[in-house]
């Protein structure tokens, strides 16, 4: 049974959150707070194993509360907001300070018919992450030499299928590279660390973060003030160059295309995959047929199995592959899928990835 703390200043919202909740078999309202002066008092003593959270309450504000609770208190909490579009960025600094998910209040600008259910999957989430790695960690912004060598990466470690399995893929290489980056819960933290680490002259990149639509495009922004390289959100055409990533934009599909020498990427609609959209699947499957042996695929901490299959494809047309390690990951989800399926040539710590993957791009 999932033990949650619903914190929210409205009494209504406490109320209809806690009925819904109530229906779920495996979720229990154990309590509920009216400011993160009561929520912290209800978490010494009820001990909950996920936290709702509002962003807009009396006296201390969701942000405020969030990032004392994750440097004191690690804990795995839901953001539940009424937050419209233009504010997204606040939305995506709660996840950069630690929240696992963040769901549209019910009635709110962005919330769905099934608003429950998302609440209950996200819940569902956060309950199987690492608290610990919850707290964020900075890392240095590198405007100089790229870091020092690690294990390649490349190194595929291990057979590779035959090339008779890729033989409609391009099997050249050229002077353009390209590194291809997917996550989902705890990604944007991962994410945030592994651009951080690399310079501002890093080969062309492009990634793919679960994430809702409205977010990606603050995410991208938060990103570029912040690492060494211009993050923007991607859009339709946008050549990959070096010094540029392009996030996918929420609720569409991003996908890498050969352009005679070159690379662009493509911004589509189509169904969901994995539940998903954008999907890593999609993009690395596009990477695969697109880049072959001149890309790097990275897969980051994430639950499910998205872009396992992909990462296999990459490597089958001689990509390099790096899958972060257990210890390292929020969720060791998609990264474990990953390794099952022998699509990762290299298993590394968040922090050992962008020097990999720089020694493997021959940067």
């Amino acid at each position: 049974m999932i033990r949650v703390l619903v914190v929210d200043d409205s009494a209504l919202v406490r109320r209809v959150l806690s009925d819904e909740l109530a229906k779920q078999g495996d979720i229990e309202v154990v309590g509920t707070a009216i400011d993160p002066y009561a929520a912290r008092e209800q978490i010494v003593r009820l001990r909950p194993d996920v936290v709702t959270l509002d962003i807009e309450m009396p006296r201390m504000d969701g942000i405020s509360f969030l990032a004392k609770l994750m440097k004191h208190y690690p804990l795995p909490v839901v953001v539940v907001s009424s937050l419209a579009p233009q504010h997204s960025a606040t939305a995506v600094r709660a996840l950069a300070l630690g929240a696992v998910e963040v769901v549209a209040k019910p009635g709110s600008a962005l919330s769905t018919p099934d608003v429950a259910g998302e609440l209950a999957r996200a819940i569902r989430h956060a309950a199987s992450v690492k608290a610990v790695l919850l707290a964020r960690s900075d890392a240095p912004v590198v405007r100089g030499a790229p870091p020092e060598h690690h294990d390649p990466a490349g190194g595929p470690g291990g057979h590779h299928p035959s090339d008779a399995s890729v033989t409609t893929l391009p099997r050249l290489r050229t002077t353009h590279r390209v590194l291809a980056i997917g996550a989902s819960t705890g990604g944007t933290q991962a994410v945030e660390r592994l651009l951080r680490a690399l310079p501002a002259d890093a080969p062309g990149t492009v990634i793919a973060q679960h994430m809702p639509e409205h977010f990606t495009a603050a995410f991208a922004s938060r990103l570029d003030g912040l690492c060494a390289m211009e993050v923007r959100e991607a859009r339709d055409q946008d050549p990959v160059v070096p010094g540029v990533a392009l996030v996918a934009p929420g609720n569409r599909h991003l996908l890498l295309q050969a352009s005679g020498a070159r690379y662009v990427v493509r911004v589509k609609d189509g169904p969901p995959v994995h539940h998903q959209r954008p999907a890593v699947d999609v993009l690395f499957q596009s990477v695969a047929r697109a880049a072959g042996p001149n890309a790097v695929g990275v897969i980051l901490t994430g639950m499910g199995a998205d872009g396992a299959k992909g990462l296999l494809a990459m490597r089958e047309a001689g990509a390099r592959t790096i899958a972060q390690d257990e210890a390292s990951c929020v969720v060791f989800g998609m990264p474990k899928e990953a390794i099952r399926l022998g699509a990762a040539g290299a298993v590394l710590p968040l922090d050992a990835i962008a020097p990999a993957a720089l020694r493997a791009l021959e940067y």
